[in-house]
């Protein structure tokens, strides 16, 4: 984080507020009530948050004064949209937000365009070799990864070569709390409603033995393909308690399939 306490955009990152709890309820009751002066407060208190975001997307290529403003754009969208009532963190909303602003921003001011259909093909190439690799313990080969999306070899190498950068999924996004965000817990991943992530007959056994809202949270993240984000605001939790309990079955699952 050194090379970020300098003067981006005019704001001198070394001196960056950090709010309070405390502080937060109370700004954002005052910002629903329309009071600009905390609704300012509030948006200086997160700039820590921007920047935490676009480190990642600094390749060296990109002028970060540019990405701290399009990521204070995503934040101040994030703030005048965030329902305090859903009992999540301001931070696991705000952050997908973040990272949404500033993707459209390097895809539309990209110099190679590259399609949405072509973008799609590369990031399932990338979700089937992540899972491939999971299953198999081994790098799969560009075949095997064709066979698994649909597509053919020449499709495949053509939308990874388009995309320049491939993300791994469990990339971390941004960590609060000790509660890491990756990058697969923020899309979704419809194949997994026509196919079973783990084709074993036990594994409906392993589902049984579990506590009722952890079998809910597996059904929903695995079989449904929702995002923990998705699965928070359906079962009204924070995204942090989802990840855990997440972690805590799959962990329980893996030791009876063992």
């Amino acid at each position: 984080m050194a090379s970020y306490k300098v003067e981006i955009c005019g704001v001198t990152t070394a001196g960056l507020p950090l709010l309070k709890e405390e502080e937060k309820e109370e700004l954002f009751r005052r910002i629903a009530e329309g009071d600009k002066e905390a609704r300012e407060t509030y948006i200086k208190g997160n700039l820590r948050l921007v920047l935490s975001v676009i480190q990642r997307f600094n390749s060296g290529t990109e002028n970060v004064d540019d990405l701290f403003q399009i990521g204070c754009i995503g934040l101040i969208k994030a703030i005048d949209n965030f329902d305090v009532t859903l009992n999540v963190k301001f931070s696991t909303y705000a952050v997908p937000m973040i990272v949404g602003e500033i993707r459209r921003y390097l895809r539309d001011n990209n110099s190679i365009r590259v399609s949405r259909s072509l973008r799609d093909t590369a990031y399932k190439a990338i979700y089937a070799r992540e899972n491939l690799t999971r299953k198999n313990l081994k790098e799969p080969t560009i075949m095997e990864i064709a066979d698994e999306v649909g597509i053919s070899k020449e499709e495949l190498v053509y939308a990874l070569d388009a995309i320049q950068s491939p993300v791994s999924l469990y990339e971390p996004v941004y960590t609060d709390g000790g509660d890491t965000l990756y990058v697969m817990d923020q899309i979704s991943d419809k194949k997994s409603r026509e196919e079973h992530w783990v084709e074993d007959i036990a594994l409906d056994e392993a589902m049984k033995r579990l506590p009722e809202r952890e079998r809910y949270i597996i059904g929903l993240r695995f079989f449904e393909g929702k995002t923990q984000m998705e699965v928070a605001d359906e079962i009204g939790i924070s995204q942090a308690q989802v990840s855990r309990l997440e972690k805590n079955a799959l962990k329980s699952m893996r030791a009876y399939l063992s």
